[in-house]
């Protein structure tokens, strides 16, 4: 049995959460446009987007990699405005046995917080935690802010 972790980040932003939130859960298709030198394309194979069940597939860049994820949608809560992705097939899955990430959006008053979730287990017990990754999705998330303060 390999090492299980869990990770968490909150970054605040001063766009609207609302929209960070549909962005992920209902629109993720639409991610590959804003961030465009990091996701590459975001297309479902199962389901529909916003659907719990669903299958979507990522294609993106880290660390210079071209690499993919085919996610599965395990929940979305619109009213606390979270969604839950659990990686079954990609890259991330050579350094991990699971991998879950969740996206919790926090309305704050004049700020939002995004909280990035990670959940794992570790194929084995040395070699790298997923702070990469962390490091990536805070830069998405930055990137996305800005998209939408420019809009």
């Amino acid at each position: 049995m390999g090492l299980q972790g869990k990770m968490e980040v909150e970054v605040d932003i001063k766009s609207c959460g609302d929209v960070f939130h549909e962005l992920w859960s209902t629109k993720p298709h639409h991610v590959s446009n804003i961030v465009p030198d990091k996701i590459h394309g975001c297309d479902v194979h199962e389901g529909d987007y916003g659907h719990v069940g669903s299958i979507i597939l990522w294609t993106y860049t880290h660390d210079g990699r071209k690499c993919t994820a085919k996610e599965e949608i395990e929940a979305i809560d619109e009213e606390n405005k979270l969604i839950r992705l659990k990686i079954i097939e990609g890259e991330i899955l050579e350094e991990f046995k699971n991998f879950t990430c969740t996206i919790h959006v926090i309305d704050k008053g004049e700020i939002c917080g995004v909280k990035w979730i990670f959940e794992f287990e570790k194929i084995h017990d040395h070699g790298p935690y997923p702070t990469d990754l962390m490091d990536f999705a805070i830069g998405i998330t930055r990137d996305i802010e800005s998209h939408h303060l420019q809009a």
